[in-house]
């Protein structure tokens, strides 16, 4: 049984969306640049504690391990600024953008 409250309950469900909106806005930039493959190959590793190998993805990727870590790097770094562009569309002000993702994470947990 889920202890959540109500106000919890729907705060995962908003966090759930918020996050899927921001890798489906990932996924259609990357796809527009010519880079749905490389996405699709490396979205596993957005969250940071992926249980997928870089060296195997390298592999099936046809392309360099160091060269993947590039990648994934950049493809985080552009997922933080989605975030961060969707958080700021529902809050007041710039200073509230901070405090809603640390809301928004607490919200997974």
């Amino acid at each position: 049984m889920d202890a959540r409250t109500p106000d919890q309950a729907f705060d995962r469900r908003w966090a759930l969306a918020v996050l899927e909106q921001v890798t489906r806005r990932l996924r259609t930039e990357m796809a527009d640049d010519g880079r749905a493959e490389l996405f699709d190959g490396l979205k596993d590793f957005l969250g940071g504690e992926s249980g997928a190998s870089y060296a195997e993805a390298a592999v099936r990727m046809h392309t360099s391990e160091g060269a993947l870590r590039v990648a994934v790097h950049r493809m985080r770094h552009r997922y933080r600024e989605i975030l961060r562009e969707e958080i700021a569309s529902t809050v007041a002000s710039t200073e509230e953008v901070e405090e809603e993702i640390r809301h928004l994470f607490l919200s997974l947990t």
